[in-house]
C-alpha cells in the first residue's frame, strides 16, 4: 500500500519537473534578458556635432563606445562587420550662469547637451521602438545637464566630460530591449 503511494508522489513529481523544465525553455536569463537576441556587433561613427566646441563629438563617441563593451553584450565593429549602426549628433550645447556674486562675477553654471540619436539594423531599419520613445521621426533625443563650481576645482571641460559621461551611460541605457 505505502509502495503504490511513493509510485504515485514520483511519477507526479517526475510530471511537475518535465513542466517545469520544458516550460521554461523559451526563457532567456541574467541580463542578456534586456538586449536584442537578433544584433551581435555595432558600429559607431564618430557623432556629428553641431557644436562650436572642439572635439564633443569625438569624446561623446569614444565614452558611447566604452560603454557599450563594458555594459551590453554587444561588440563595436568597422561598418562592414556590423550588423546595427548608431549614429548620433550633438545638436545643442549651452553653458548659462546661474549664480553671481555682489560683483556679477559669475559663481555657478550650468552646463547642458542635447543628442539626438539613431540606431539602425543591417537592411537600414530602425531598431528604436517608436512605442516605447514617444518622439517623432523615430529618433531619441537625450539630454543631460551638470552644475559647474569654479571655487570647488571644476572647469568648463570637467563639466563637459561629466555631461559626456551621463550621455553615454543613458545612449547605452536606451539600447535595452523592453520585452513587453
Amino acid at each position: 500500500m505505502f509502495d503504490r503511494r511513493y509510485q504515485c508522489l514520483a511519477c507526479l513529481a517526475w510530471i511537475a519537473g518535465l513542466l517545469i523544465f520544458t516550460g521554461c525553455a523559451g526563457y532567456r536569463w541574467g541580463y542578456q534578458t534586456l538586449y536584442r537576441d537578433d544584433i551581435r556587433t555595432v558600429h559607431v561613427p564618430i557623432f556629428e556635432s553641431d557644436s562650436f566646441r572642439r572635439n564633443l563629438g569625438e569624446r561623446l563617441t569614444e565614452a558611447v563606445v566604452k560603454q557599450i563593451n563594458l555594459k551590453t553584450p554587444y561588440r563595436v565593429v568597422t561598418a562592414d562587420r556590423a550588423d546595427s549602426v548608431l549614429k548620433g549628433r550633438i545638436i545643442s550645447e549651452s553653458k548659462n550662469t546661474t549664480a553671481e556674486n555682489e560683483y556679477d562675477i559669475p559663481r555657478i553654471y550650468e552646463v547642458d547637451m542635447i543628442v539626438d540619436i539613431k540606431w539602425y539594423g543591417a537592411q537600414g531599419e530602425l531598431l528604436s521602438d517608436a512605442a516605447t520613445i514617444p518622439l517623432q521621426d523615430f529618433f531619441m533625443r537625450i539630454g543631460v545637464e551638470e552644475t559647474m563650481i569654479p571655487e570647488s576645482g571644476q572647469s568648463v571641460a570637467t563639466t563637459f566630460q561629466a555631461d559626456i559621461d551621463e550621455l553615454a551611460v543613458q545612449i547605452v541605457e536606451q539600447m535595452e530591449m523592453i520585452p513587453w
